[in-house]
């Protein structure tokens, strides 16, 4: 008898969708993650001391309107963490996998298209993997651009804001590797 063992986790074809598991926080927003998908250019990658913002690239994503662009983020059921759901999120909207690192902040905002206020937590996501085929392929476009770009690109200042964390604490981080490194 053979086993046929995959490589590589598998990745669901379909985005989840309902809202029978959905988390809200104490004043009644519904609660939304996601993730800044970055990658350092290559390199960089080899010494990964004294990044800074021009080292790093984000992807961004099409709204499924495809009026503005946008990092992935979504629902947080109560099934999951944080970090499973941002990882989730990521994957259904962008296509890629890899490493959920820090939690860059929460925000209240505004939805565009539902009158209604949410409250969003995004975090790093360092991505390792970028999927030829994820639940979303139809109905959005994926675009790696530089931190300077997708300012300009992305349609929500919450988001700006947390790309902007992104770079300070990937910057801090760096600092401190230095520093131990040097020691």
């Amino acid at each position: 008898m053979v086993a046929l063992v995959a490589k590589e986790p598998t990745v669901p074809l379909v985005s989840r969708t309902g809202r029978h598991l959905q988390r809200y926080c104490q004043t009644g927003l519904r609660q939304v993650v996601g993730c800044i998908p970055y990658r350092l250019k290559e390199i960089k990658q080899q010494t990964e001391f004294e990044i800074d913002e021009e080292d790093i690239e984000v992807l961004l994503i099409s709204s499924q309107k495809g009026k503005g662009m946008l990092f992935p983020k979504g629902g947080w059921e109560t099934d999951e963490s944080k970090e499973q759901a941002a990882s989730r999120e990521t994957v259904e909207e962008a296509g890629v996998t890899g490493l959920v690192e820090r939690e860059l902040g929460t925000w209240k905002f505004k939805s565009k298209s539902h009158d209604t206020y949410y409250e969003g937590i995004m975090f790093s996501l360092l991505v390792k993997e970028q999927l030829e085929i994820w639940p979303e392929k139809n109905v959005r476009k994926r675009t790696w651009m530089s931190v300077a770009e997708a300012r300009k690109a992305c349609q929500y200042l919450w988001m700006k804001e947390a790309l902007d964390r992104l770079v300070e604490q990937r910057q801090q981080r760096d600092e401190e590797k230095l520093v131990h490194h040097s020691l």
